[in-house]
């Protein structure tokens, strides 16, 4: 491919991903305003959990397809359907049709990011350009995540909210032009035989999964007959897509991607990444303003540090890749992460902003150092008539991760808030005083202004209760991290290329004279 092509075709992959990216995070601060105008607040989370369900359970599906069919024809697809996922969200005018059609975009959005990692990996001519591309990637991820809720609230307090689903459609129907006429891909058609009965198995396990976790806890209790049958109908279908998967001729999700060593230890890593990203940025801003007492916005600015760290190292893992082995750089970034929240272990009402941006710092790194690599691995190791699904299976593992740390985290935060905040409340409703009418101490605490109304020591033994109650779950992120740690102590320091490798060049080596383990 001519370098003015390659390139061309790179910033055209580069816009369509950032548009599914921002979609994922300009929402959150546009949604208050979209539900003041259409309704519907007992439906708020499932704006959220709509887009979330499809995009996660169509990655597999995307890779598989993108090795039959071509990475060109299901990129363009994914992000057809996603314009028009968009466009339709734009105009709905319920909230019950503005759920059904965030679903349509994420079932377009679950093709953009795997997609064009894939495509990443098909047009570098080496490790350490695909290094490049993966850093630039995640300096685009970082700057979305800054930018994306700045943005979304910007546009609804002086613009239609219309407009953070329609500024998706000319950007994007840039970058379906671009692609369709610069991107060149090698492909020979063959014929092939879809697994759609592991297909339908998969996304019925995923799904069942997806609503058992971000439902259980909030519309019923996590022991209760739905949540239940939801776990059940998880373990059945999972069992039953394992047993479908070794007999078919061509799996939509090979198990042989978790059974070899690169890829199946890359792939641990992403859960537990996922696990702890997700967390992190969901517990560290609640840290900040319902234990610290700062606004949404002070909230928000913690993570900044995290995300800029992450951009920067993830430009900079090219470079690093070239005088450092894979072993050597997963161990560094897992041990960054370990020690990153370890540091939030000892987060405290008057812990200062810079510990709290230090340990985010710390953070960043270790993300930006693990995610390049975990994603780069999984690419040379795999075989290349495997190396969409494969890619596409490392996407989707840490967006199950993702799920599941924040569920985790949710049930051990609302089972120590039941045990310490509850008690303090008892004994002020028993003192004859009261909250102020129709909100929860966890509302007073995230409120500026119905803080002011409580007595000082009152309030502060509510924060010192909050603060103890995340305590355990920056602890359960902390051990999560640790076992990221010792898994990787297993990770090989060279990556062996299948003979078909769809990465050209030779075989590379962490370092003169590194040995694989």
């Amino acid at each position: 491919m001519p370098k003015s092509t390659k390139i061309i075709t790179i910033v055209a992959l580069l816009l369509v991903l950032a548009l599914a990216t921002l979609d994922s995070t300009i929402v959150a601060t546009a949604m208050p305003g979209i539900v003041s105008q259409l309704g519907g607040i007992t439906l708020y989370s499932w704006a959220f959990s709509a887009y979330l369900l499809t995009s996660t359970t169509v990655v597999p599906l995307y890779g598989k397809l993108a090795d039959i069919y071509g990475r060109k024809l299901l990129l363009l697809v994914g992000a057809v359907i996603f314009l028009v996922g968009s466009a339709a969200c734009g105009s709905a005018q319920s909230m019950e049709q503005l759920i059904f059609f965030r679903g349509l975009q994420g079932l377009g959005a679950g093709a953009i990011q795997p997609l064009v990692l894939t495509v990443m990996s098909d047009i570098s001519s080496s490790a350490e350009e695909n290094a490049r591309m993966l850093g630039a990637i995640g300096a685009l991820w970082g700057v979305a995540s800054v930018v994306g809720p700045l943005l979304g609230g910007l546009i609804v307090d002086h613009f239609p909210w219309q407009w953070i689903f329609y500024l998706n459609l000319p950007f994007g129907l840039l970058a379906i032009v671009l692609l369709a006429i610069f991107f060149q891909e090698r492909f020979v058609r063959q014929k092939h035989q879809l697994d759609y009965l592991g297909a339908i198995l998969l996304t019925g396990a995923v799904i069942a999964l997806l609503l058992f976790l971000l439902q259980g806890g909030t519309a019923w209790a996590w022991v209760s007959l739905p949540s239940l049958a939801l776990l059940l109908a998880t373990l059945i279908l999972s069992v039953a897509f394992f047993l479908v998967e070794r007999r078919a001729a061509e799996p939509i999700l090979p198990l042989e991607l978790f059974t070899e060593r690169t890829i199946a230890l890359s792939n641990s890593g992403s859960f537990l990444l996922g696990c702890i990203l997700f967390s992190l940025t969901t517990y560290v801003p609640l840290f900040v303003q319902g234990v610290q007492g700062s606004s949404g916005t002070e909230a928000g600015t913690v993570l900044i540090p995290n995300l800029v760290s992450w951009a920067i190292i993830s430009m900079l893992a090219s470079l690093i890749l070239r005088y450092f082995g894979y072993r050597f750089i997963v161990l560094t970034g897992a041990l960054f992460i370990a020690v990153g929240t370890g540091m939030m272990v000892f987060f405290r009402e008057q812990t200062g902003f810079a510990f709290l941006a230090l340990a985010m710092i710390v953070c960043g790194i270790g993300f930006g150092l693990a995610r390049v690599i975990y994603t780069l691995a999984v690419q040379r190791a795999a075989r290349k008539e495997l190396v969409g699904v494969a890619t596409a299976s490392s996407q989707f593992v840490s967006m199950i991760g993702g799920t599941l740390g924040v569920a985790v985290m949710g049930a051990i935060l609302n089972g120590q808030i039941q045990q310490r905040l509850m008690p303090i409340i008892a004994r002020v409703a028993a003192s004859g005083q009261r909250l102020p009418e129709g909100t929860s101490a966890m509302t007073v605490l995230l409120t500026p202004a119905l803080r002011a109304t409580l007595p000082l020591a009152l309030l502060e033994q509510l924060r010192a209760a909050f603060s103890q109650s995340l305590f355990w779950v920056f602890l359960t992120m902390l051990l999560m991290a640790l076992l990221g740690l010792l898994i990787m102590l297993w990770f090989p320091a060279v990556i062996l290329e299948q003979p078909d490798s769809s990465v050209s060049g030779e075989l590379e080596t962490a370092h003169s004279g590194a040995n694989e383990d």
